[in-house]
């Protein structure tokens, strides 16, 4: 018999962002984040989403929860209950969160990561310190590059677009790394 769904509702510090946490996990360890307008051919759920809710602007989706943020300035009572209703149903019944094809790519991406250097470091950091943190509000950091002292990380989930995320990236995640890789000098949003 399979566990009935249960979801609620977080706050994020991204006014446009809700939370939504589940009691299942959707994507063990693996992200996706997509935007209206973007490819979501790899994220079935996404699709789904954008077609059914006008006023969706982006569906991130990690571990147990999905973010969904929205492209009104309207007040989210507005509309939390019917995505709630409607992600549960699509849970319910096993539809594919992402294609299996993603997937596969995403866990080989990770066995092949190599933590011996500096960017192996940068990304353990990331995930130990930073990803725990930011997950709590709904959001990811994802690390992008790292080049001549410089470490680019994409915002995404509530992140993207969050007034204090400039303040978290800057007196938060960059002292962090400073302190813990002495290679690095700065770190920044990647644009897009």
């Amino acid at each position: 018999m399979q566990t009935p769904i249960e979801i609620y509702f977080e706050q994020t510090p991204n006014p446009e962002s809700l939370k939504l946490v589940t009691n299942q996990i959707l994507l063990p360890n693996i992200i996706i984040d997509r935007r209206h307008g973007e490819d979501t051919s790899e994220f079935p759920l996404a699709d789904s989403l954008f077609e059914k809710f006008e006023w969706l602007s982006g569906v991130f989706v990690s571990n147990n929860f999905v973010t969904l943020t929205k492209s009104i300035p309207n007040d989210w009572y507005e509309y939390m209950s019917e995505a709630r209703d409607y992600i549960k149903m699509y849970i319910e019944n096993n539809f594919d969160i992402v294609t299996k094809s993603y997937l596969d790519t995403q866990l080989a991406e990770k066995m092949s990561e190599k933590e011996d250097t500096v960017e192996g470091k940068i990304k353990d950091l990331l995930e130990k310190y930073v990803k725990p943190a930011v997950e709590k509000d709904g959001g990811f950091i994802a690390f992008h590059s790292f080049e001549n002292g410089l470490v680019k990380l994409k915002m995404q989930g509530s992140c993207s677009g969050c007034p204090s995320s400039q303040i978290t990236l800057k007196s938060g995640i960059e002292g962090l790394l400073k302190r813990m890789v002495p290679e690095v000098m700065e770190v920044e949003a990647e644009a897009g």
